[in-house]
């Protein structure tokens, strides 16, 4: 009777150590079983540092770009192509729809306002591209040391853009005309003025013209 209880008191010891020890082996909350998933990103409708980025490196137009529009798709009739420098108040005339801000828009952003302008209230069909040069220059003629054509390579004047053309000549009338590209209205600019700080320094857009006479004196 007693080796049937010392049997039975060692059968129980051995099934305790079992479970202590498989108690000791189960997955914590720091395991992987119990270790959270990674949290999708959630969209909030902000870009990101990356999307700034590749947006700033996004063509847009600027006062004096060409804007070429195409029209396509519809039965009625031929549409000619239109094509207009913008503004300097930012805007383009299309026909039937009237003016339409272009400054600062991508192609993209302003193909679409021309098209929901147009369809349907002017066509039930219509296909609508918008063009633009890639090369934008203006010029510089005249008594500067290196004259000719100068790319644009974002805001600038005047007096910017004589010195980008290599200076005055010894020759040079420092006052100049500017010649407006989208509608050929002229300015005379006196730059010394400009640089003293008594007048204005206008904008340059790409296709404006500087014209720089030999003094008379």
């Amino acid at each position: 009777m007693k080796l049937f209880f010392n049997g039975l008191f060692m059968s129980g010891l051995v099934a305790a150590c079992v479970i202590f020890t498989g108690c000791n082996n189960l997955p914590t909350k720091s395991d992987p079983l119990f270790s959270s998933p990674p949290k999708p990103r959630v969209f909030t409708g902000q870009p990101s540092p990356l999307d700034s980025q590749n947006n700033a490196d996004v063509a847009r137009f600027r006062v004096g770009d060409t804007v070429v529009v195409s029209f396509s798709g519809t039965s009625e009739y031929i549409i000619p192509d239109h094509e207009e420098g913008v503004k300097e108040d930012g805007y383009i005339t299309l026909d039937l729809i009237g003016k339409i801000y272009a400054l600062g828009k991508t192609t993209g952003e302003l193909q679409n306002e021309i098209q929901t302008n147009y369809v349907p209230k002017f066509y039930r069909r219509l296909t609508v591209t918008v063009k633009s040069p890639t090369d934008r220059v203006y010029y510089v003629g005249g008594q500067v040391n290196h004259p000719g054509v100068q790319s644009y390579l974002g805001d600038t004047t005047v007096s910017k853009a004589i010195q980008a053309a290599g200076d005055f000549t010894d020759f040079a009338s420092h006052t100049v005309t500017l010649t407006r590209a989208n509608n050929g209205g002229r300015v005379q600019v006196n730059v010394d003025k400009v640089l003293a700080g008594k007048e204005v320094d206008p904008a340059v857009y790409p296709g404006d013209q500087i014209d720089v006479q030999r003094s008379i004196f």
